[in-house]
């Protein structure tokens, strides 16, 4: 424990140090259409208030409401900035399709950072102290379980950069899931244990990602082949860190680092993780 500790702590000093992601809504580029999807689409989106102990979390819920059946739950955890409209976008694409999806509070009463600094000041919390990260994300299940729309042997998690890091991490931990996707998140991380592992994993990750070098990928493959996990890793010609946020090439304009939205790498590893649900679900 105190070796993984010092490993979260490290990763925190990286991530407050260079790593960022963006704040700016996701436009619709790709097909939200599946099989999960009925024919009508009445969507319904709710605040939703938890409890993470003493943490007051605030949530956001989509789902179909034409259909009354129990489908599969989608968990949508947020980059850096927190809960903004990016991860909501995406729920309502999840809803689109078919199922019940969550955009997850990491920080507590909604909190959204303004800038790198105090973004990374609130991930690197959740890096430094990795039970953090697997608490948030059980409150979140409890939440989303209690919904009669969801089906509570069917959920799965994605993430976004801090987000994709929290799903791969919370997946090593043991946190009950079918199966996890990060989209350009950090590799870093928690060891990974045959015992504990029980996700099916997908990374989407950005072949040209300055923030992630190939020594972390090895190192992360590694782990995965070691005790024989069920994972595929998928690396995008000519895409950078935060590649499927249509934000992210003013943000990186406006702060200086090295990330954009690249269009056809945003739509291939949404087809991607499409394909990964239909084997999970």
């Amino acid at each position: 424990m105190k070796k993984q500790r010092l490993l979260f702590a490290a990763m925190a000093a990286s991530v407050m140090g260079f790593t960022a992601c963006n704040n700016q809504p996701a436009k619709n580029t790709t097909d939200s259409t599946a099989t999960t999807a009925p024919a009508e689409v009445k969507l319904k989106e709710e605040t939703v208030t938890y409890k993470d102990d003493t943490t007051t979390l605030i949530g956001y819920v989509a789902y179909n409401e034409a259909s009354d059946a129990a489908r599969p739950a989608v968990l949508v955890v947020p980059e850096w900035w927190g809960i903004n409209d990016y991860p909501k976008a995406r729920a309502r694409q999840l809803a689109e399709m078919g199922y019940i999806a969550f955009a997850v509070d990491m920080y507590g009463n909604g909190f959204q950072a303004p800038t790198p600094k105090e973004a990374g000041a609130e991930a690197g919390k959740f890096y430094a102290n990795p039970a953090m990260m697997k608490t948030r994300i059980e409150a979140a299940l409890a939440k989303i379980k209690s919904f009669p729309q969801a089906d509570t042997t069917r959920i799965a998690a994605i993430g976004y950069c801090f987000g994709g890091s929290v799903v791969l991490n919370v997946a090593k931990l043991g946190t009950p899931l079918k199966g996890v996707v990060s989209f350009h998140g950090n590799l870093a991380g928690a060891p990974a244990n045959k015992e504990l592992l029980k996700a099916k994993i997908l990374v989407c990750h950005g072949a040209d990602d300055k923030f992630v070098s190939n020594e972390e990928i090895a190192a992360f493959r590694k782990g995965l082949d070691s005790i024989g996990a069920d994972y595929k890793f998928i690396a995008y010609p000519g895409a950078v860190h935060a590649f499927t946020n249509p934000g992210s090439t003013e943000n990186g304009q406006k702060f200086n680092i090295p990330i954009a939205y690249n269009a056809a790498a945003d739509s291939a590893s949404w087809n991607d993780m499409k394909t990964f649900f239909s084997t999970i679900f």
